[in-house]
């Protein structure tokens, strides 16, 4: 679809009217319950109270929604699939992230010791619901093209991620695209980031233990110096990396966590370290293990170290198919302009909506949840991370757009 088949702009006469506007009481309800799952965080696999929650509320507006085998998240169907045109899956992720929340001026501040919705998934999830409970009164109304799923999956920030269990459990029957929203403090509220292709990179979990005889520090000569090789393999392996891999393969390895020993006058035996690898490039993604093994060998070798690797492989890039990523273009525009999209950048973020991607066409959108205005510096996955809660309505209207809008598009012709 050519940028000129895109509707006008506000105020245009050619601009189409689409139903599906949030009604004031939704949008205060919404807010209410974004932050009831804010305060109850959950982790991957443990989101029962956040499932329940999701349930009840759309049992109450007539629907029939099914939980996952796993016992945590579910689908819900809004409209009844026939067997013919494949449906449109809206997804929302539900689990937390194990940290602190380190927010203190705010009444909806994790209850949770060391668990925050750090991640946005609460918003991610009180859209994809908010979508839901719209396009159902759309649905009794007549006005809804074609059925849509609902699918409230769990523990995303699980590697290799909960949507390989949500495929293996059937949530694809009957689906032809899927898209998502994922929040971005880089981008102001009430606007959304796009881009076609790759919009993430793969991301894999990389754990290293290393062992060797200890001693006194006053004779490292006659020991494994286990620290000083630790600290070698933090920094050589990473460094070993940047030249044996293409550079344009944005290959990135990043330790979060180093641990060894226990007293100051004592060489340990043991050192552990554990961080993420990412790469912008696929194939990079396919050729890292055996190169990061190689790295490692080499680095503890040359320190008398041995060494165990557990590489454990998580989530592919997303990749934004074209067609479907045109379609949230011209959902945005025809509910708030065109404006209000703006291209936006492949990132190292991991993010498992990519299993689905290899099985349908589908795309994820970057939703602003920055408060117009502000210029501090704001990143996910941290203890103070909030939202501007005016995303939650753009979120909302944007998938009911993009529902209405594939649904005519998608009519048989006569």
């Amino acid at each position: 679809m050519s940028r000129e088949s895109l509707p006008a702009l506000p105020g245009k006469p050619d601009r189409p009217e689409l139903p599906g506007k949030l009604p004031d009481h939704l949008r205060a309800e919404l807010i209410a319950f974004r932050r009831d799952l804010h305060m109850h965080p959950e982790l991957g696999h443990q989101e029962f109270r956040t499932t329940a929650a999701i349930k009840a509320r759309l049992e109450k507006a007539g629907l029939r929604p099914r939980v996952l085998k796993s016992g945590t998240g579910l689908i819900c169907d809004v409209g009844t699939w026939d067997g013919g045109r494949p449906m449109l899956a809206l997804r929302a992720d539900i689990d937390a992230l194990p940290i602190p929340d380190a927010k203190t001026h705010v009444p909806y501040r994790s209850t949770v010791p060391d668990r925050a919705h750090a991640c946005g998934h609460d918003v991610h999830t009180s859209v994809v619901l908010g979508a839901g409970l719209v396009l159902a009164e759309l649905d009794r109304q007549g006005l809804l093209p074609r059925p849509v799923r609902l699918l409230f999956q769990p523990a995303e920030e699980v590697l290799p991620g909960g949507a390989t269990e949500a495929i293996d459990s059937g949530v694809l029957e009957g689906v032809g695209q899927m898209i998502a929203v994922h929040c971005d403090p880089r981008v102001d509220a009430g606007r959304i980031g796009l881009r076609s292709g790759p919009i993430t990179s793969a991301c894999d979990r990389l754990e290293v233990t290393l062992t060797g005889p200890g001693g006194h520090t006053a004779r490292p000569h006659l020991t494994t110096d286990m620290v000083t090789a630790a600290a070698r393999v933090a920094v050589d392996v990473p460094a070993l990396l940047t030249r044996r891999m293409d550079a344009r393969s944005g290959m990135s390895v990043t330790w979060g966590r180093i641990e060894s020993g226990h007293a100051c006058n004592v060489i340990p035996m043991h050192a552990e370290l554990s961080g993420t690898v990412r790469c912008l490039d696929l194939n990079a993604w396919y050729e890292a293990p055996d190169m990061i093994y190689a790295a490692i060998d080499e680095v503890a070798t040359m320190h008398g170290a041995k060494f165990e690797i557990n590489h454990v492989r998580g989530v592919p890039p997303v990749v934004n198919d074209p067609v479907v990523t045109e379609l949230l273009r011209e959902s945005m525009a025809a509910r708030r302009g065109i404006e209000s999209v703006e291209d936006t950048e492949q990132s190292l973020g991991g993010e498992d909506f990519s299993w689905y991607l290899e099985h349908v066409p589908g795309a994820m959108a970057r939703l602003g949840v920055r408060k117009p205005g502000d210029t501090a510096k704001r990143d996910l996955h941290r203890g103070d991370f909030d939202v501007d809660e005016s995303a939650i309505e753009v979120g909302v209207e944007f998938f009911t757009a993009a529902a209405l809008l594939d649904g005519r598009r998608s009519r048989p012709s006569t």
